[in-house]
């Protein structure tokens, strides 16, 4: 009898911990284990912490060669004091008539023959130097490594993510930030010809946006247009302010004021 009753204690005891913690159960009521559970929390937190798409964009401020990618916000206000320092150092003056303005007159689009100035004479047009830039996820043409055929890019401009095709190129334009035929009307209509072709192709004054944006813009300044995401605004100003330190131009009172109320 004595021997019947431990083989049933010995049979209970295998048996409870079998179940191990019958507590534990997952939505659809099945057990979940303890290393079941920290699993899903860890996968569960890998997928909440994954960025939002502009991590790679960087702040102006440390980007004065524009060869980073991107525009992030500047929102700091240690960092929005410095911008306004910087747009603060930019002189103004009236703009000037449009007379004798064409896109030509700053060399042909995207010329990879610039000198002085970021990826100039490596092979690339500057269109795609921008690109590759600023674009994520990028391909090539085959036997290329210089024209891209898809990428994909979070746009400034907007916020928005733009899966890109070059069988629909317009779909991601280049802004001049500092619109040329602005250049022209404050100053670089007096400029040597290599001096244009360099403000054209300089990376600092270019940022591959949604096109929309760009046609939108036209050659307007701060004053006139913004980009409609409203935290990147002060981002934009300060670039604005780089290029036309860089280049020795003036920019309109009423874009400085724009520009400087952007960073307040």
């Amino acid at each position: 009898m004595r021997g019947s009753r431990a083989v049933l204690g010995l049979v209970l005891a295998v048996a409870l911990a079998g179940c191990g913690d019958l507590g534990k159960l997952d939505k659809g009521g099945n057990h979940k284990s303890k290393g079941d559970s920290k699993s899903d929390s860890k996968s569960d937190s890998k997928g909440d912490s994954k960025g939002s798409g502009d991590d790679r964009a960087t702040d102006p401020l440390d980007n004065p060669e524009g060869t980073k990618p991107g525009l992030a916000a500047i929102t700091s206000d240690k960092e929005r004091a410095k911008a306004r320092d910087l747009i603060d150092k930019v002189p103004t003056k009236g703009r000037g008539p449009k007379t004798g303005y064409d896109r030509d007159e700053f060399g042909y689009a995207w010329a990879d023959n610039a000198d002085d100035i970021p990826y100039a004479h490596n092979g690339c047009d500057t269109r795609n130097d921008v690109l590759k830039r600023d674009g994520e996820k990028v391909k090539f043409r085959d036997g290329s490594d210089c024209v891209l055929v898809s990428m994909t890019l979070h746009d400034p401009y907007t916020g928005k993510t733009i899966d890109w095709r070059k069988a629909d190129a317009a779909e991601v334009q280049i802004d001049h930030i500092m619109p040329l035929s602005y250049d022209w009307q404050m100053g670089a209509a007096r400029w040597t010809d290599a001096k244009r072709k360099r403000i054209a192709n300089d990376p600092l004054n270019l940022m591959p946006v949604d096109g929309s944006q760009n046609a939108s813009k036209g050659d307007s300044g701060p004053a006139s247009w913004l980009p409609p995401q409203k935290r990147i605004r002060c981002s934009y100003a300060v670039r604005f302010a780089q290029v036309a330190l860089k280049y020795d131009l003036p920019v309109t009172a009423p874009d400085k004021a724009t520009m400087l109320a952007q960073c307040a």
